[in-house]
């Protein structure tokens, strides 16, 4: 029996180079838990993949998501940052605060206001990643390799949908509008890590900083492709 109230609403801000889709395994686990699952597609990516320009940014990312819970009315939602997406996540439950009653990092960068991914990001990540752009068009990164414990029938899924991300998207600086934000935050840790491990700052900020609860997963970095039952049962203990 599920601990958790019916409506839970988790709406999902999705990790770079992908999209709504990338969630599809968590439908059905949700739906059978009897919760709401809304996880809107960037603006570039995805089935928005024709609306990519050199423009697009962290800022048009955020918008995405906020208009969704304009448009669609939404509140008391529990808002779910995955990788890049806790960049869009902080700046959304900055925008909303009224909306959002907690936030979940799911393995995922947690910006503090000024703070582009660069920024967290060690300085031969930055000039890799920048270098890829420039090797390509100008100002798309091509994807990350997908964790070695994707299954061959997924890695073709995902490799077929996946994307090259607006390069703006990594620079742009995250503006807090409201201050620092005080709802109740919690960090998902995957411990299946990669050999650069970009998320340990973050897990060991939360253990050690007031106002967060933290747990683990054991999975690699995109838990809801190779690991969605575990994913599932965990978010219903972090929202109980």
């Amino acid at each position: 029996m599920s601990n958790v109230s019916p409506e839970t609403t988790f709406l999902v801000c999705h990790g770079a180079w992908s999209g709504g889709w990338s969630w599809k395994k968590m439908r059905r686990l949700m739906r059978a838990a009897g919760h709401r699952l809304i996880v809107p597609t960037y603006t570039g990516l995805g089935e928005r993949a024709h609306l990519a320009n050199p423009s697009i940014d962290l800022d048009t990312h955020i918008q995405d998501v906020r208009n969704v819970i304009t448009y669609e009315d939404l509140s008391d939602i529990v808002l779910i940052g995955h990788s890049y997406g806790g960049m869009v996540a902080t700046g959304v439950a900055d925008r909303a605060r009224d909306r959002i009653r907690q936030l979940i990092y799911l393995d995922a960068f947690v910006p503090k206001d000024g703070q582009s991914l660069f920024d967290l990001l060690p300085e031969s990540e930055r000039q890799r990643m920048r270098g890829l752009a420039k090797a390509g068009d100008g100002w798309r990164v091509p994807p990350n390799p997908t964790p070695p414990d994707t299954s061959a029938e997924d890695q073709v899924w995902l490799n077929a949908r996946r994307v090259n991300m607006p390069v703006k998207c990594f620079e742009t600086k995250l503006k807090l509008f409201g201050g620092e934000l005080k709802l109740p935050r919690s960090y998902v840790y995957c411990t299946r890590i990669a050999p650069a491990d970009p998320f340990g700052q973050f897990a060991r900020r939360a253990r050690s900083e007031g106002g967060w609860r933290f747990f683990e997963i054991e999975a690699s970095h995109a838990p809801a492709v190779t690991a969605p039952e575990p994913l599932m049962e965990l978010l219903e203990e972090v929202v109980a």
